[in-house]
């Protein structure tokens, strides 16, 4: 799936945990694109937490949250997305809304692109908003 074999040696013990995010958000968003979304943002943050990538598909104003995990040890990457971390990005995406001047008619969903290994799965619509 990764064009540069995967984290090869680099993602080794060298890279620290932000670092390691910031490539898998990287291949997450160009992944989408080639999916057809059209990446708005990353990296959203605010006070109330943060969005990883804001993207357009069709319609839809897209808020991503990427999950990586090596393996299984720690769970799936789509386990990681819990009712609390749902309600972090709901919280998110609505000040995200209102700080880019979006009005409440526009059309939103949540997915996640849950990576696994070198294995990349984007579910749409992963959760509805939580207030």
């Amino acid at each position: 799936m990764f064009a540069d074999g995967g984290c090869g040696g680099r993602m080794g013990k060298r890279m620290n945990k932000r670092q390691v995010g910031a490539h898998y958000e990287q291949a997450a968003a160009r992944y989408l694109e080639q999916q057809g979304y059209r990446i708005i943002e990353s990296n959203f943050r605010c006070r109330y937490g943060e969005i990883d990538l804001v993207a357009r598909e069709g319609a839809y104003l897209v808020f991503v949250e990427v999950k990586y995990r090596k393996d299984t040890g720690a769970g799936e990457p789509l386990e990681a997305v819990d009712y609390r971390k749902q309600r972090q990005i709901s919280r998110t995406a609505f000040f995200y809304l209102l700080c880019r001047g979006y009005g409440e008619d526009t059309p939103c969903r949540f997915d996640v692109a849950a990576i696994l290994g070198e294995e990349m799965r984007v579910i749409k619509n992963a959760f509805d908003y939580v207030p």
